[in-house]
């Protein structure tokens, strides 16, 4: 258990971390035939379905003049830029230039777009990211949602959220702002407040709150003891962006994974997908789930968006013994991160072993 006080400035705020996958909107929206501009992380995408129902990224300018290919036209097969016509396929190659006169030197097949490793998972559109320090260029595998049945319902939320990337994820797994960002009366009240104790461990790339029961002041998890079955929840974070927590019971689970991702400096954009096998008899259960989960997120929203007022002031911040140490672990698995990518060594975990955190929530 952690008793220091950290008061300073906090940790300057660095690029978002490259070398990884991002979603970068739902697949639902990249309809075949069809385009969508998408900045992510500040970078100006194009994505793309063809009419085959292949997806492609490619960055959203023209190499010619600077226009965004976006305002162009896409037939399903090529894209065509609404300026001077340039064409280009879906791996970025220029096929076309109709002002070019017959016999010019110019071999448009050398000129390019640059694309992006780009698959569909979970109905969202990821997109890898690579780091120009990777020595290698394969790309991982994109983050899998755990599913633990055949059969499921699934649901996804997102909503814009105008503050930095930094603070968006700590916001995200902030474990002791429950009772006063989410009351109400089927959830938790400050009456509820009592002290948790929770098991950690490092794992790659990230941290886990091993397997518990839920906290008893959790009103919506009880209603799962209808199954008569004992309910364990599990919740990970791992870099650069992903919570995922697994309720289990029994035969039964609910599965979620949250991302903050950043689309420019100031502005992210929070993406919460959820998949359950559990109450599939209940008339409405998917309206239901997706209003409560709907409501959480407007409150995380709301609350990272006044913090993001202060925080424009650099105000020097305390981060508070056991219920901040998430917070420290992330700005640690960060720097450790990037210290690893430009050392060429193996990262070096900040979590050294298991630890049980106690706090009051």
């Amino acid at each position: 258990m952690s008793t220091s006080i950290e008061s300073s400035t906090r940790p300057a705020p660095s690029a978002p971390l490259l070398g990884f996958w991002y979603p970068a909107m739902l697949a639902t929206a990249a309809r075949r035939g069809k385009m969508r501009a998408q900045v992510l992380l500040g970078l100006p995408l194009l994505i793309c379905r063809d009419s085959h129902g292949r997806l492609a990224a490619l960055r959203d300018i023209c190499p010619h003049r600077g226009m965004p290919l976006s305002f162009g036209h896409f037939d399903g097969t090529r894209l065509e830029c609404c300026y001077h016509g340039w064409q280009f396929d879906m791996e970025g190659r220029c096929r076309h230039i109709p002002a070019l006169v017959e016999g010019s030197p110019i071999q448009t097949d050398k000129i390019g777009v640059t694309t992006y490793p780009c698959e569909e998972r979970d109905g969202y559109v990821w997109v890898y990211l690579s780091d120009p320090s990777e020595k290698t260029s394969a790309a991982p595998e994109v983050p899998r949602l755990p599913l633990l049945s055949e059969r499921y319902r699934r649901l996804h939320l997102s909503t814009a959220l105008r503050c930095a990337i930094d603070d968006g994820i700590v916001g995200l797994m902030d474990p002791a702002h429950g009772p006063f960002v989410h009351q109400s009366a089927w959830w938790r009240s400050r009456d509820s407040i009592h002290e948790k104790a929770k098991a950690f461990e490092p794992i790659p790339n990230g941290f886990r709150m091993k397997a518990h029961e839920p906290s008893r002041n959790s009103a919506l998890y009880k209603l799962l003891g209808v199954y008569g079955e004992r309910i364990t929840t599990t919740i990970d974070f791992v870099l650069p962006n992903l919570r995922y927590e697994l309720v289990t019971c029994g035969p039964y689970w609910f599965s979620s994974r949250a991302t903050v991702t950043p689309i420019t400096e100031q502005e992210c954009r929070i993406d919460f997908c959820a998949a359950w096998n559990v109450f599939r008899w209940v008339p409405l259960a998917t309206t239901l789930f997706r209003l409560i989960a709907r409501h959480f997120l407007n409150q995380d929203k709301r609350i990272m968006e006044r913090q993001a007022l202060g925080l424009r002031y650099k105000p020097p911040l305390m981060l508070l013994d056991d219920a901040d140490t998430p917070a420290k672990w992330y700005y640690k698995l960060k720097a450790a991160h990037l210290e690893a990518r430009q050392s060429g060594r193996p990262m070096e975990h900040p979590l050294k072993g298991p630890v049980t955190l106690r706090w009051r929530s």
